[in-house]
């Protein structure tokens, strides 16, 4: 959209949460730069945030004989910074049936997201949007890196447009992409189930749209929101579904291997994906069956807009594992480190260990969210030599006589330990099975600081 900044300028918006991760300060600044007016609020205290309001000081004080427009509201929110606005923009993770989401809608006022706001004023622009409850960010930066080949490739025939990420994926933004963006091009966006709650309140879907799976998670989300009806399961689907509601019959639906069967009402023109399309001469380095289903989904992105098989095997061949997921740290006398941060349910556990041929050195433990252990607690004792759990609510369902389990005080301790019995051959998995938010900031947070602990290993 040429003129996106006319549209943003002079407007009145609450910003809902502002957070730690980065992803918030992209979009504030642009709106500032636009001349919109912007409130941010957050339950999180100006001490907490210090580092993400430093990152936006230049843009809250005068410059260039223009006065700062961003108001900060910060350890709570107040009633009165949701009215006389006109749109809020809501972070991931506020409940739909937010006192303050429903104050602002009592009085007509439109609730964005970033990404559903960007395909609204975008609409030339394709975009792929990848949502699951496992793989999505494996599978999103993997197609990401396969058009990003293809555009490089093609770039003097100009047959390709240029190719951007953005969506659920670290330090990226949505609304600054406006900048940069010409009819023709492709973003590819990495969707959780709350970002698809702005597709679902602005009646559109992805162009094209890949749905790797849907397994239990976030029930402490959805188990507790008294908004919609119907179990925390179906709630939970319900936003993901946006992925595909409002598709039309010329796009595309791309389903996982464990999906065919899942999807039933869908307009568009479904394709399933399956690994056994995946030539068996290729030279995979990501472990375990289940990236094979993530390569297989962007297989078929790749096939759809007729991307040479050269230029696809030569991507794949050489992709690895990114942070956080199945990551391989560090070898240390024939002992392997691997961080699975990001395995924040059991389930992504369970896959995480049987991408190992052989029993490891399991660190795992967090706070919980609301999710069944049962099956994890009966494939431990056939995948694990020794556990080593951090402290948290999540941890303290671990609870299975056959397993052999040391509960530690700290990453610290547990990395120390493990290594202390572990011999060349070993692999020791971080794969924490539960949320972070007990000891660390998120689980980034948490990846980081084992990778700093894993990296001064001797």
């Amino acid at each position: 959209m040429k003129d996106f900044k006319q549209f943003f300028k002079d407007k009145k918006v609450t910003v809902m949460g502002l957070g730690l991760l980065g992803k918030r300060l992209g979009d504030i600044a642009f709106l500032v730069e636009c001349g919109a007016k912007v409130l941010v609020t957050d339950l999180k205290t100006a001490e907490e945030l210090a580092p993400s309001i430093k990152k936006l000081r230049k843009y809250n004080l005068p410059r260039l004989g223009k006065a700062g427009n961003i108001q900060y509201v910060l350890g709570g929110h107040r009633l009165e910074d949701f009215e006389d606005k006109d749109f809020i923009l809501k972070g991931q993770g506020v409940a739909l049936d937010s006192p303050y989401i429903l104050h602002a809608r009592s009085r007509g006022i439109p609730i964005e997201m970033d990404e559903s706001l960007f395909a609204k004023l975008a609409p030339k622009v394709k975009i792929i949007g990848i949502t699951g409850t496992r793989g999505k960010s494996t599978t999103t930066i993997l197609i990401y890196e396969i058009l990003s080949a293809f555009a490089k490739a093609s770039a003097r025939q100009r047959k390709f447009g240029n190719v951007y990420l953005g969506g659920n994926i670290r330090g990226t933004a949505a609304l600054p992409l406006l900048k940069k963006v010409k009819d023709g091009d492709f973003v590819v966006f990495e969707l959780s189930s709350w970002q698809l709650q702005g597709f679902g309140e602005a009646l559109i879907s992805p162009h094209i749209s890949v749905f790797t799976n849907f397994m239990s998670d976030h029930m402490n989300y959805y188990g507790s929101t008294t908004l919609t009806t119907g179990k925390a399961m179906e709630r939970y689907f319900a936003d993901k579904a946006y992925i595909y509601k409002f598709q039309n019959e010329n796009d595309f639906l791309i389903l996982g291997p464990n999906m065919k069967d899942k999807i039933e009402d869908a307009k568009s023109r479904t394709i399933n994906a399956d690994i056994s399309t995946i030539p068996v001469n290729w030279k995979i380095k990501l472990p375990g069956k289940h990236n094979l289903e993530n390569i297989a989904c962007a297989l078929e992105v790749a096939k759809l807009l007729e991307i040479p098989e050269k230029i696809v095997k030569k991507v794949i061949e050489n992709f690895k594992a990114i942070e956080g997921r199945l990551e391989l740290v560090k070898d240390i006398r024939g002992i392997k480190i691997y961080n699975d941060t990001n395995s924040t349910t059991p389930e992504a556990t369970i896959t995480a260990l049987y991408s190992f041929g052989t029993k490891v050195i399991l660190i795992m433990g967090g706070m919980d969210k609301g999710l069944g252990v049962s099956d994890l607690n009966e494939v431990l004792p056939d995948k694990t030599k020794n556990i080593f759990l951090i402290p948290g609510s999540g941890s303290d369902k671990i609870n299975n006589p056959k397993i052999k389990i040391e509960k530690v005080a700290s990453l610290e301790e547990a990395i120390s330990s493990a290594m202390k019995i572990a011999k060349r051959g070993d692999v020791i998995l971080f794969s924490p099975s539960f949320a972070s938010f007990n000891m660390f900031k998120n689980e980034y947070d948490r990846g980081e600081k084992f990778m700093q602990i894993v990296k001064n290993l001797k």
